[in-house]
């Protein structure tokens, strides 16, 4: 039986970050369910690609040195005397590993950071350093290897639900107020009329 997406994905690390040649993890699944090589994560290494091996019942392969190389793993440190609370790397990190408010200063939950490097970039002072992982994945049985996986996996899904939301909140509440500025004569159910035009728009810009 050829495996689901979701069996593909399922054994991916969940790093969200792009060393694979793809927008994360699922779009990676999805492009070796169409045929993609194995053996472009280096978050994953080995350990990975042997799994992805037997799953798709490919040759294994060692790690594509184009996507990088199985380096020991590694977690965000921002120095916080430099931090200008700018937000933009709590924006960057996929799986909401960082905490703060707007100009105060920005902390890595090191439990949750999933080692991306995503938010360095987009910081304006270049106060974020990678510094290496007291866990490694040689620490980790494949059942913890995977468990970890899969938590920061959760998190990823919340936050985009989340946004999603929020985003949704500000398109009603954009629509909502364009209703206010309408022709004062036009009678309630015309104005109800056009506040559910107006959603659906909105709904509809969403999708595409």
């Amino acid at each position: 039986m050829k495996p689901s997406l979701y069996d593909i994905d399922n054994l991916l690390p969940q790093t969200q970050c792009g060393q694979c040649g793809h927008g994360g993890c699922l779009p990676y699944a999805q492009a070796m369910l169409d045929g993609a090589p194995h053996n472009q994560c280096p978050p994953g290494g080995t350990r990975v690609i042997n799994q992805l091996s037997q799953l798709l019942n490919r040759k294994p392969l060692d790690l594509n040195p184009d996507n990088g190389i199985e380096g020991p793993w590694e977690l965000a440190f921002i120095r916080e005397s430099d931090c200008i609370g700018c937000t933009k790397c709590i924006q960057a990190c996929p799986v909401d590993a960082i905490v703060g408010s707007g100009k105060l200063m920005h902390t890595v939950l090191t439990d949750l950071c999933t080692g991306c490097g995503l938010c360095v970039a987009p910081c304006p002072v270049d106060c974020i350093d990678m510094v290496i992982n007291p866990k490694q994945p040689s620490d980790l049985s494949n059942a913890d290897f995977y468990a970890q996986a899969h938590e920061s996996r959760d998190r990823m899904k919340s936050r985009e639900l989340r946004l999603k939301k929020l985003a949704d909140q500000k398109k009603r509440k954009h629509a909502l107020h364009k209703a206010q500025i309408i022709n004062p004569e036009q009678t309630q159910e015309e104005k109800i009329v056009f506040i559910q035009e107006a959603l659906l728009r909105a709904l509809e810009k969403n999708k595409k």
